[in-house]
């Protein structure tokens, strides 16, 4: 699920001025302040955004024990290339992180600001002290693992779907996102003509994403980075087999770095979950190929705050267009039937999510009627 939260003056871009609850109005009028306590009770926005980058966010809330209140922006009807989000984050990049007068762009520096920021004794630390022998470990763990180029293997599985198995995105999806995929330049352009202001923002994102996509429909790159990928496994999956030696007395828990759960579990357990969702989780772990990794991914699933933010790996396309397909009916429903209609419009895409997961797609549609129809 995309997000947006806030950053740090330290870290993050600051807002010139601040980024006041008028300015927000003004970017995206409608929208709305959200409340957003992290903590400390300050007021921000959240916007959420995001799949993989924001998935990395929303755990370390969760395993912070902080509060915050996101708001969804779709990726699938390109909200994140509308200006208003666009002067919010120049690079129109997810997620962003809007904390009281500050705005913080990019998963790695607002993670480090929620650890640098909310360090009283009731909040957990995901990092070790930098006097500590496990700081190297975790940092060098975590930056591994960020530094590995998940949009090029999410592209790469849309558009070479024999590189995967059993990967959850539908065959049907898939020729739909390639077309949109491919749609987003000529976007960008029509985009920067209509925001002269904006204009070099939306040239520089065109200019990325075609140098991305090239590379990213080039089979032989996808290979490359998919060896690359394992060699980096194998790394992890030696390091957890210290793990065991050094715990090896039944009971024993221990994660990635030591016997505590930090930022580097953080960005492992979020790969391997997105990994499974685009079906590269059975040539990297299981079968007897790399057992600590597939021991180490059962575990997290069974981990109450990854459960609750992530779950299942079906809910990330349940998450992704369920959402989408209530904003789309709500925008085009006439006022006066209401819900009626958006429920009629929904009916056969809600039956077939409900086909994929009963018990999961009856409790988001409980809570989306409630924030949409109420």
């Amino acid at each position: 699920m995309p997000l947006a939260l806030s950053p740090i003056a330290q870290v993050g871009v600051p807002a010139g001025p601040g980024v006041s609850p008028h300015y927000l109005e003004a970017v995206r009028p409608g929208a709305g302040v959200l409340p957003l306590s992290l903590g400390a009770g300050a007021d921000a926005v959240s916007v959420s955004l995001a799949i993989l980058p924001a998935a990395t966010v929303r755990l370390v809330i969760a395993e912070k024990s902080l509060k915050c209140e996101e708001h969804d922006v779709s990726l699938p009807l390109s909200e994140h290339n509308e200006p208003w989000f666009m002067r919010l984050n120049p690079s129109g990049e997810v997620p962003v992180l809007v904390h009281g007068e500050n705005i913080i762009c990019e998963a790695t520096q607002i993670t480090d600001y929620l650890e640098q920021t909310f360090i009283d004794e009731k909040t957990p630390r995901l990092i070790p002290e930098e006097g500590s022998m496990y700081y190297p470990r975790v940092q060098h763990y975590r930056e591994l693992l960020d530094s590995l180029p998940m949009d090029a293997y999410t592209h790469g599985c849309i558009l070479h779907p024999e590189l995967t198995v059993d990967s959850m995105i539908p065959a049907y999806a898939t020729s739909r996102i390639r077309t949109q995929i491919g749609s987003t330049e000529s976007e960008l352009k029509k985009l920067a003509q209509e925001n002269p202001d904006l204009e070099d923002a939306y040239i520089a994102k065109q200019k990325r994403l075609k140098t991305k996509l090239q590379d990213h429909d080039n089979i032989k790159f996808l290979k490359k980075i998919l060896e690359e990928l394992e060699k980096v496994l194998d790394q992890v999956e030696t390091e957890l087999q210290r793990r065991n030696e050094e715990t090896p007395e039944e009971g024993s828990e221990s994660w990635l770095c030591g016997q505590f759960f930090s930022l580097a579990d953080v960005s492992l357990a979020v790969t391997l979950h997105r990994l499974r969702f685009l079906g590269f989780a059975r040539r990297n772990w299981g079968n007897g190929k790399r057992p600590n990794l597939e021991a180490y991914y059962e575990r997290i699933l069974q981990r109450k705050t990854f459960n609750r933010v992530l779950g299942n790996v079906n809910n990330i396309l349940i998450s992704a267009v369920l959402p989408t397909a209530f904003r789309v009916a709500k925008k085009r429903a006439p006022t006066i039937l209401g819900s009626t209609l958006m429920v009629g419009l929904l009916a056969g895409a809600g039956y077939f999510f409900f086909l994929c997961a009963r018990k999961r797609l009856f409790s988001m549609f409980l809570s989306i009627k409630a924030k949409y129809f109420f």
